[in-house]
Parts: C-alpha cells; structure tokens; sequence
C-alpha cells in the first residue's frame, strides 16, 4: 500500500513513530535503580507511555538494576550508568539528551554511614545535585517553558521534635547528622538556583519509607532478614526513637502528583500519619513474623538486643502532609499494619533477591558498624 509521495505504508508509520519518540517528554531520574527510585519509574513507565525515563544511576551497594527487570525492555525506559558527582558527564548527558524535567532522588541516605565517611555524603549530595543544577540551568536557560528540577529531600533536615508538634514546609531547618545536613546543603541550593537564575525547580520532603526492594541495611528489612535468620535485632538505645512511616508506593504517587501539579518554588512535605516508636514496629514485626514462619509467640522478641545509640540521633519526626493533601488532593493509601504485613509478604517470596543484596559489601559493613556495640 502506497501513501503519497511514494512513500510505502511501512515508510510513512516510521515516520510518525520516529516523530512521536522525537517529541515523547524526556525526564531523567537519578538514582532510579535505589529503593524509592525504581517504584517512582516503574510508575512513570507504566503510567506515562508518551514519556521517555531515563534512569541514572551509579549502581552502590545500594543500586540494583533487578528492581527494575520488569520495565527493563519497555520501549520507554533507558538505563544511563554515571556519577552524578562527575560535573562534565552530567552536562554533556543534558546536551545529548535535551531532557524536559528531572526528578532527583540519587543520595546516600544511611546516617551511619554518614557518620563513619561524611565526605562521601558532601560530593553526592551536594555537589552531585550542584552538578545537575548547573547542567539543567546550562540546557533550559532562556527556555523555561514545560521544564521542572524536582528535588526529593527528607524529613531529616527539619532535626528533631519533642513528643508533641510536627514539622512544616515552613519549619527552620536544623540538621543534627552528617546525612541530613548534606540534605540540607542541597535544598538551599536547590532554592537559590530558583531565586538566582529562575530556574524552575519544587523540592518534596518525605517521612521514612518501607515497602519491597529497600537495602537491608535500614531497619525494616534488617529487622526481617535477622528475624528469619534468627540473628540479634540491634535497637538503639531503648528504642524510644519515633519515626513516621510512609508505604513507598504512596510515595511514588505523591512525586507523581507533585511533578506534575505542583507550583514552582513551592515546598511539599510527605508523610504518612503512621508515627512509631522503633521499639514498638519492631515487636510489630516480631509478632507477625513468629506467624508466618510457624514460631512461638514471642521467640523472635528474645533476639532483641539494645546497644549504644548513635551520635546525633534525633528523637522524633513527625511530618504534617495537609498541605499535600489540601492543595493536590494526595493522600497516603495503606496505614502501617496492612503495609508492613504486604512488605513481609515480598521479603518472604523474594528470598533470593534478599540473599543477593546481603552478601559481600553488605556483610563487612554489617559487622563494622555492630561487632562492637
């Protein structure tokens, strides 16, 4: 079948494809193979057909492309391996690519690390997203229609609270780790580069986060890793620590609506409305665990053992996600106890995927930072 001008059916469809995938939104993800990351571009993926995602990432002991294997060959979806931290592989990545938006969530997030190697915290996380800044202001300037810097930031950043109050978008920030002030660093330069060169950019602020494929070295799949393997549960202190936990699908659909109703410049916090005492989610888990792996009530509690509390560990955090809610109608979908038994239930299906991730850097991290407490 001929279609005008001699062109073959065939010739005139690879036109229009060509043409379409030209023009398909471009949005780059950083850290898009880490936990939170891969949920927020399986949902871009999946949901936005018309968008190219592109994800950067390092690949850390905390960066698994297997979180990925189930959007890894759609058409939509391509892997960049990089450092942001590398300034001129950054901008010549913008240049090649010309992207429209950039949802950055690539970070080394674990305090304790921070605490043993701040520097490794200060070039990721600030200079890294100075990095991104530079090479999305270098790109757009002059043509900042339909472009958006989203930066994905933490709680953490506000300190601590006492056992009453929650923090705000408008809450001064006053961070007590080496982690949480290298957040900090990269908000305010997140901001300046909006107020200094217009760049259009819109910063999240988010509780902690559970839910399948985190690295076990944060407390959720540590804990559920030693219970069935029936290793010590190391809970600082005496476990009075409050955190609020936020499902981390919800949190994909909160960057979702935030990328694309939210203001620029405008600040929005995350959270849950699921605040626990450590102590108390893990003998959550404890319970639930001595069910599904046949125990006696009781057994996995024994394994807890308490140790030394960290340096600057912060007491409470306790987001306040009305203006989320009110101003884009987001809310959070699972309250803990229904999502931390659809998070046991993955560990336990997904045991491979468990043992791949724990073996090697994992291992001599683990003994380091507890062989002495």
């Amino acid at each position: 079948m001929e279609v005008g001008a001699g062109l073959s059916w065939e010739d005139h469809q690879t036109r229009i494809i060509t043409r379409k995938i030209v023009h398909m939104k471009k949005i780059l993800i950083t850290g898009a193979a880490g936990f939170i990351g891969s949920h927020v571009a399986r949902l871009f993926v999946n949901k936005y057909p018309d968008y190219h995602i592109f994800n950067l990432d390092k690949l850390t002991y905390a960066g698994n492309l297997e979180n990925l294997k189930d959007i890894d060959k759609k058409p939509n979806y391509t892997f960049v391996l990089g450092d942001i931290v590398n300034g001129e592989f950054i901008l010549d990545l913008f240049k090649k690519h010309q992207f429209d938006g950039v949802i950055h969530l690539a970070a080394e997030s674990h305090v304790d690390r921070s605490i043993e190697n701040p520097m490794e915290f200060v070039m990721t996380n600030v200079i890294g997203t100075v990095n991104l800044l530079n090479a999305a202001n270098a790109i757009w300037k002059g043509n900042y229609s339909g472009k958006r810097f989203y930066h994905v930031s933490t709680d953490e950043v506000y300190g601590s609270l006492g056992d009453e109050g929650f923090f705000y978008e408008d809450t001064a920030y006053d961070p007590h780790s080496p982690y949480s002030a290298s957040k900090a660093s990269s908000d305010h330069f997140v901001r300046a580069y909006q107020d200094t060169y217009g760049l259009p950019v819109i910063i999240s602020n988010c509780s902690n986060n559970y839910g399948p494929n985190q690295f076990p070295e944060k407390l959720i799949p540590l804990f559920l890793n030693n219970i069935r393997n029936n290793k010590p549960l190391p809970v600082y202190g005496k476990g009075e620590n409050v955190r609020d936990w936020l499902y981390v699908e919800d949190h994909a659909t909160a960057i979702d609506v935030i990328y694309h109703q939210g203001a620029n410049g405008e600040t929005f916090n995350i959270g849950g409305h699921n605040e626990w005492k450590n102590i108390d989610l893990i003998k959550v888990m404890c319970k639930v665990m001595d069910k599904k792996l046949g125990r006696e009530p009781g057994t996995s509690e024994k394994l807890i053992a308490y140790v030394t509390d960290r340096a600057g560990h912060d007491l409470r955090y306790a987001i306040d996600s009305t203006k989320l809610q009110n101003e884009l109608g987001w809310k959070p979908s699972l309250q803990f106890e229904e999502g931390i038994e659809k998070t046991i239930d993955w560990y336990m299906q997904n045991e491979e995927w468990l043992k791949n991730v724990t073996s090697g850097t994992y291992q001599k991290y683990y003994e380091k930072m507890y062989k002495d407490r």
